[in-house]
């Protein structure tokens, strides 16, 4: 395989049957998905900026355009959930998940948009650019947060994007909300996993009651802040906070996706003005690392 050839023929014969045949009802029919696809995956995977993509892939119009509209028409979602059902189907996905969330510097080609800086994010509809770009100042400078719920072996279940400087708990409830696995026989969606893996950013009261109210174990250490808080308090303190500690140790697969995630340079810096063509980057490297467990590249 060269180095511009990104998708192998098992994977695209996985992804062909769900891209859309036409851009708009009565309009003309996509052409050449594959050598778009690939292109797509190509600038992502090596951070060049859209101008320069190769020849062989077409137009670079066509691809940057192409992304725009399937990461904001909900396209690259219904093909990660699609390979999401076929995952579950196969008994590919560990659900004993990890949740974290890692932060990407954004390069000034992504950051010269008017933006509403501090702006809530609407994260129940995907498709709707958010009023900041999904684009803080940190303690690093302009930069973005990619927030994952990962299964037990590492690859993404949901993928979100917020602002670097917003803090994680709060995103917690959100990543739950968007679990739903489907199921190619009957029943509903699976969204409660077995257990929930975190680190101490994830510790509190209101995160341990929504996961004690829906029978899902905590795998979530106490900062030492909390711990003295609560002893100060006596017996209105509340128990100690006990987890299993050697079912922690398998926390760090979420660590581990993220290097893998980072591997294409497009995201360990961001690029796109954006954050809907960022997160659908982020959604078409799931997709790849999905079809790779599945054994459909190489």
């Amino acid at each position: 395989m060269s180095r511009t050839r990104t998708l192998s023929d098992a994977a695209w014969a996985r992804i062909e049957p769900l891209m859309p045949i036409a851009s708009v009802k009565g309009g003309r029919p996509f052409q050449e998905h594959r050598r778009v696809v690939e292109g797509i995956v190509w600038r992502y995977r090596t951070g060049s900026p859209w101008r320069d993509l190769p020849a062989e892939f077409g137009p670079w119009q066509t691809a940057w355009k192409r992304h725009r509209r399937f990461s904001g028409d909900g396209t690259w979602d219904r093909i990660y959930a699609e390979i999401l059902a076929d995952a579950d189907a196969a008994g590919e996905i560990d659900w004993a998940v990890s949740v974290d969330s890692t932060i990407n510097r954004a390069h000034q080609h992504a950051t010269n948009l008017p933006r509403d800086t501090g702006a809530l994010s609407s994260y129940k509809n995907l498709r709707e650019e958010p009023p900041d770009h999904a684009i803080g100042r940190s303690r690093g400078g302009l930069s973005t947060k990619i927030h994952h719920l990962v299964d037990g072996r590492g690859l993404p279940l949901v993928v979100l994007v917020g602002p670097g400087q917003a803090g994680d708990a709060p995103m917690f409830p959100v990543l739950m909300d968007h679990l739903r696995v489907g199921r190619r026989g009957p029943g509903r969606p699976r969204s409660r996993p077995d257990r929930v893996r975190g680190d101490k950013a994830y510790s509190s009261r209101a995160i341990r009651q929504h996961l004690r109210d829906r029978g899902i174990v905590a795998v979530i250490p106490e900062p030492s802040d909390q711990q003295g808080h609560r002893q100060r308090r006596g017996s209105r303190g509340g128990r100690p906070v006990s987890y299993d500690l050697e079912d922690y140790k398998g926390r760090n697969v979420v660590e581990r996706g993220f290097n893998e995630d980072k591997q294409w340079r497009g995201l360990a810096t961001r690029y796109d003005k954006l954050a809907l063509t960022y997160r659908g980057g982020a959604v078409l490297r799931a997709i790849t690392l999905w079809l790779k467990r599945l054994g459909d590249t190489p």
